[in-house]
Protein backbone atom coordinates (compact mmCIF):
# COMPACT_ATOMS: atom_id res chain seq x y z
CA UNK A 1 0.00 0.00 0.00
CA UNK A 2 1.36 3.61 -1.32
CA UNK A 3 1.80 6.59 0.98
CA UNK A 4 -1.36 7.78 -0.21
CA UNK A 5 -3.71 4.70 1.00
CA UNK A 6 -2.13 4.35 4.24
CA UNK A 7 -3.38 7.98 5.10
CA UNK A 8 -6.68 7.18 3.67
CA UNK A 9 -6.50 4.31 6.08
CA UNK A 10 -5.61 6.28 8.70
CA UNK A 11 -8.48 9.48 7.52
CA UNK A 12 -10.90 6.75 7.53
CA UNK A 13 -10.35 4.56 10.89
CA UNK A 14 -10.34 8.43 12.74
CA UNK A 15 -13.34 9.17 11.45
CA UNK A 16 -15.19 6.11 12.37
CA UNK A 17 -13.48 5.81 16.14
CA UNK A 18 -14.48 9.29 16.47
CA UNK A 19 -17.67 9.50 15.14
CA UNK A 20 -18.82 6.25 16.97
CA UNK A 21 -17.86 7.94 19.99
CA UNK A 22 -19.44 11.10 19.40
CA UNK A 23 -23.13 9.10 18.86
CA UNK A 24 -22.02 6.62 21.89
CA UNK A 25 -21.71 10.32 24.26
CA UNK A 26 -24.48 11.88 22.74
CA UNK A 27 -26.52 8.94 23.93
CA UNK A 28 -25.41 8.51 27.12
CA UNK A 29 -25.62 12.16 27.96
CA UNK A 30 -29.07 12.16 27.38
CA UNK A 31 -29.93 8.90 29.37
CA UNK A 32 -27.78 10.40 32.36
CA UNK A 33 -27.89 14.27 31.96
CA UNK A 34 -25.86 16.01 34.60
CA UNK A 35 -27.34 19.51 34.44
CA UNK A 36 -30.44 21.47 32.61
CA UNK A 37 -30.07 23.85 29.97
CA UNK A 38 -31.05 27.29 30.29
CA UNK A 39 -34.72 28.28 29.51
CA UNK A 40 -34.06 29.69 26.14
CA UNK A 41 -31.96 26.77 24.67
CA UNK A 42 -34.32 24.22 26.29
CA UNK A 43 -37.13 26.10 24.53
CA UNK A 44 -35.37 25.81 21.11
CA UNK A 45 -32.32 22.79 21.16
CA UNK A 46 -32.32 22.58 17.37
CA UNK A 47 -31.26 25.83 17.01
CA UNK A 48 -28.48 25.10 19.14
CA UNK A 49 -27.69 22.31 17.64
CA UNK A 50 -27.73 23.98 14.37
CA UNK A 51 -25.45 26.67 14.86
CA UNK A 52 -22.69 23.87 16.68
CA UNK A 53 -23.41 21.80 13.74
CA UNK A 54 -22.76 24.73 10.71
CA UNK A 55 -19.48 25.56 12.85
CA UNK A 56 -18.61 22.19 12.86
CA UNK A 57 -19.64 21.30 8.76
CA UNK A 58 -17.34 24.63 7.96
CA UNK A 59 -14.23 23.38 10.16
CA UNK A 60 -14.62 19.60 8.10
CA UNK A 61 -14.02 21.44 4.88
CA UNK A 62 -11.42 23.82 5.87
CA UNK A 63 -9.74 20.62 7.49
CA UNK A 64 -9.85 18.41 4.05
CA UNK A 65 -8.33 21.58 2.29
CA UNK A 66 -6.41 23.33 4.15
CA UNK A 67 -5.53 21.59 7.87
CA UNK A 68 -4.71 18.28 6.55
CA UNK A 69 -2.58 19.37 3.60
CA UNK A 70 -0.55 21.82 6.11
CA UNK A 71 -0.45 18.81 8.53
CA UNK A 72 1.03 16.59 5.89
CA UNK A 73 3.26 18.85 4.66
CA UNK A 74 4.89 19.89 8.14
CA UNK A 75 5.07 16.23 9.35
CA UNK A 76 7.39 15.80 5.99
CA UNK A 77 9.60 18.87 6.70
CA UNK A 78 10.92 17.79 10.34
CA UNK A 79 14.35 18.82 10.70
CA UNK A 80 14.48 17.15 14.17
CA UNK A 81 16.33 13.88 14.44
CA UNK A 82 15.45 11.28 16.46
CA UNK A 83 17.60 9.48 19.06
CA UNK A 84 16.91 5.63 19.46
CA UNK A 85 14.73 5.81 21.84
CA UNK A 86 12.31 7.86 20.60
CA UNK A 87 11.12 5.49 18.06
CA UNK A 88 8.30 2.71 18.15
CA UNK A 89 6.24 2.25 20.98
CA UNK A 90 7.92 4.80 23.56
CA UNK A 91 8.25 7.13 20.62
CA UNK A 92 4.78 7.19 20.10
CA UNK A 93 3.89 7.88 23.66
CA UNK A 94 6.51 10.82 24.15
CA UNK A 95 5.24 11.93 20.97
CA UNK A 96 1.52 12.31 22.62
CA UNK A 97 2.80 13.61 25.60
CA UNK A 98 4.56 16.59 23.60
CA UNK A 99 1.54 17.43 21.41
CA UNK A 100 -0.59 17.70 24.59
CA UNK A 101 1.84 19.58 26.03
CA UNK A 102 1.92 21.97 23.10
CA UNK A 103 -2.06 22.19 23.28
CA UNK A 104 -2.35 23.34 26.64
CA UNK A 105 0.26 26.48 26.14
CA UNK A 106 -1.64 26.70 22.66
CA UNK A 107 -4.88 26.53 24.70
CA UNK A 108 -3.72 29.18 27.39
CA UNK A 109 -2.40 31.68 24.47
CA UNK A 110 -5.84 31.39 22.89
CA UNK A 111 -7.48 33.05 26.00
CA UNK A 112 -4.29 35.43 27.15
CA UNK A 113 -3.40 36.76 23.81
CA UNK A 114 -6.67 39.61 22.75
CA UNK A 115 -6.09 38.48 18.90
CA UNK A 116 -6.73 34.80 19.35
CA UNK A 117 -9.36 35.53 22.03
CA UNK A 118 -11.34 37.42 19.16
CA UNK A 119 -11.75 33.80 17.79
CA UNK A 120 -11.67 31.47 20.25
CA UNK A 121 -14.69 32.72 22.63
CA UNK A 122 -16.94 31.81 19.80
CA UNK A 123 -16.32 28.49 21.68
CA UNK A 124 -17.26 30.19 24.98
CA UNK A 125 -20.58 31.91 23.67
CA UNK A 126 -22.42 28.70 24.28
CA UNK A 127 -24.64 28.78 27.12
CA UNK A 128 -25.16 25.34 27.49
CA UNK A 129 -22.19 22.30 27.09
CA UNK A 130 -22.55 19.08 25.19
CA UNK A 131 -20.68 16.79 23.34
CA UNK A 132 -21.78 19.16 19.85
CA UNK A 133 -19.73 22.15 21.99
CA UNK A 134 -16.70 20.38 21.43
CA UNK A 135 -16.51 20.46 17.77
CA UNK A 136 -17.96 24.03 18.20
CA UNK A 137 -14.85 26.52 16.69
CA UNK A 138 -14.21 29.75 14.36
CA UNK A 139 -12.55 28.51 11.15
CA UNK A 140 -10.45 31.31 11.77
CA UNK A 141 -9.55 29.83 14.86
CA UNK A 142 -9.05 26.25 13.28
CA UNK A 143 -6.71 27.52 10.32
CA UNK A 144 -4.33 29.55 13.02
CA UNK A 145 -4.57 26.65 14.71
CA UNK A 146 -3.28 24.66 12.21
CA UNK A 147 -0.37 26.64 11.26
CA UNK A 148 1.04 26.85 14.55
CA UNK A 149 0.81 23.61 15.42
CA UNK A 150 2.61 22.93 11.98
CA UNK A 151 5.25 24.84 13.47
CA UNK A 152 5.74 22.68 16.51
CA UNK A 153 5.67 19.71 14.45
CA UNK A 154 8.53 21.07 12.10
CA UNK A 155 10.87 21.91 14.84
CA UNK A 156 10.10 18.62 16.99
CA UNK A 157 10.06 16.29 13.55
CA UNK A 158 7.00 14.82 15.04
CA UNK A 159 5.88 11.82 12.26
CA UNK A 160 2.22 12.30 10.82
CA UNK A 161 1.28 8.93 12.27
CA UNK A 162 1.58 9.93 15.86
CA UNK A 163 -0.08 13.66 14.74
CA UNK A 164 -3.30 12.26 13.60
CA UNK A 165 -3.66 9.94 16.48
CA UNK A 166 -3.65 12.59 18.59
CA UNK A 167 -6.44 14.72 16.80
CA UNK A 168 -8.62 11.43 17.12
CA UNK A 169 -7.39 11.23 20.97
CA UNK A 170 -8.22 15.37 21.30
CA UNK A 171 -11.42 15.05 19.90
CA UNK A 172 -12.76 12.13 21.70
CA UNK A 173 -11.53 13.96 24.74
CA UNK A 174 -13.17 16.80 23.88
CA UNK A 175 -16.58 15.67 23.66
CA UNK A 176 -16.33 13.69 27.22
CA UNK A 177 -15.13 16.81 28.87
CA UNK A 178 -17.83 18.80 27.20
CA UNK A 179 -20.87 16.35 27.80
CA UNK A 180 -23.53 16.90 29.93
CA UNK A 181 -23.06 13.09 31.08
CA UNK A 182 -23.23 12.65 35.03
CA UNK A 183 -20.87 10.08 36.11
CA UNK A 184 -21.06 8.65 39.62
CA UNK A 185 -18.51 11.01 41.72
CA UNK A 186 -16.15 8.39 42.93
CA UNK A 187 -15.90 7.07 39.48
CA UNK A 188 -15.10 11.35 37.89
CA UNK A 189 -12.80 11.59 40.89
CA UNK A 190 -10.84 8.73 39.70
CA UNK A 191 -11.08 9.52 36.38
CA UNK A 192 -9.88 13.29 36.98
CA UNK A 193 -6.59 12.27 38.86
CA UNK A 194 -5.10 11.11 34.71
CA UNK A 195 -7.95 13.16 32.61
CA UNK A 196 -9.97 15.67 32.02
CA UNK A 197 -13.56 15.52 33.06
CA UNK A 198 -16.39 17.28 32.54
CA UNK A 199 -16.22 18.25 36.27
CA UNK A 200 -13.01 19.86 35.50
CA UNK A 201 -13.74 21.15 32.34
CA UNK A 202 -17.48 22.83 32.98
CA UNK A 203 -15.58 25.06 35.03
CA UNK A 204 -13.72 26.56 32.29
CA UNK A 205 -16.99 27.50 30.64
CA UNK A 206 -17.94 29.06 33.74
CA UNK A 207 -19.30 32.64 33.34
CA UNK A 208 -16.63 33.89 35.20
CA UNK A 209 -13.27 35.05 34.14
CA UNK A 210 -11.30 33.84 36.87
CA UNK A 211 -12.79 30.39 35.90
CA UNK A 212 -12.55 30.67 32.24
CA UNK A 213 -8.51 31.21 32.22
CA UNK A 214 -8.26 28.40 34.29
CA UNK A 215 -8.11 24.44 33.26
CA UNK A 216 -6.39 24.75 29.95
CA UNK A 217 -5.94 20.83 29.54
CA UNK A 218 -7.58 18.71 27.34
CA UNK A 219 -6.07 15.04 27.43
CA UNK A 220 -4.32 14.60 30.48
CA UNK A 221 -5.55 16.60 33.74
CA UNK A 222 -1.84 16.99 35.22
CA UNK A 223 -0.72 20.25 33.18
CA UNK A 224 -2.84 22.28 35.12
CA UNK A 225 -1.74 21.48 38.30
CA UNK A 226 1.98 21.69 37.00
CA UNK A 227 1.64 25.23 35.65
CA UNK A 228 -0.64 26.37 38.30
CA UNK A 229 -3.64 26.93 35.99
CA UNK A 230 -6.33 24.83 37.99
CA UNK A 231 -9.30 26.43 39.79
CA UNK A 232 -10.27 25.63 42.73
CA UNK A 233 -13.87 25.96 41.92
CA UNK A 234 -16.14 22.98 42.22
CA UNK A 235 -18.65 22.17 39.55
CA UNK A 236 -22.11 23.24 40.08
CA UNK A 237 -24.97 21.68 37.52
CA UNK A 238 -26.87 25.30 38.01
CA UNK A 239 -23.11 27.35 37.65
CA UNK A 240 -24.05 29.66 34.12
CA UNK A 241 -21.54 28.94 31.42
CA UNK A 242 -20.59 31.55 28.96
CA UNK A 243 -18.75 34.68 29.31
CA UNK A 244 -18.37 36.60 32.34
CA UNK A 245 -20.46 40.02 31.42
CA UNK A 246 -21.77 39.01 27.93
CA UNK A 247 -25.43 37.59 28.40
CA UNK A 248 -26.99 35.25 25.71
CA UNK A 249 -25.03 33.49 22.47
CA UNK A 250 -24.91 35.14 18.97
CA UNK A 251 -26.72 33.81 16.14
CA UNK A 252 -25.06 32.00 13.19
CA UNK A 253 -23.92 34.85 11.66
CA UNK A 254 -23.19 36.98 14.24
CA UNK A 255 -20.60 33.75 15.45
CA UNK A 256 -18.74 34.06 12.00
CA UNK A 257 -17.95 38.26 12.58
CA UNK A 258 -17.54 38.03 15.99
CA UNK A 259 -13.34 37.87 15.74
CA UNK A 260 -14.26 41.65 13.81
CA UNK A 261 -15.37 43.08 17.19
CA UNK A 262 -13.27 44.00 20.13
CA UNK A 263 -13.66 41.83 22.89
CA UNK A 264 -12.14 42.73 25.94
Amino acid sequence: MGMGGILDSLLVAKGLAVGGWFLLVAAAERWRPAARPPAEIAAAPIRRLLKNGGLWLLNVGLSLGFVLPVTVAAAGLGWVPRPGFWQGATGLVLDLLLLDLFIYWWHRANHELDFLWRFHAVHHFDRFLDASTAVRFHFGEVAISAVARAGFIVATGMPLASVLLFEALVLIAAMFHHSNLRLAPALEAALARAVVTPSIHWVHHHAVRRDTDANYATVLSLWDKLFGTRSPTRRDPAMPIGIEGIAGDLDFLGLIARPLAPMR
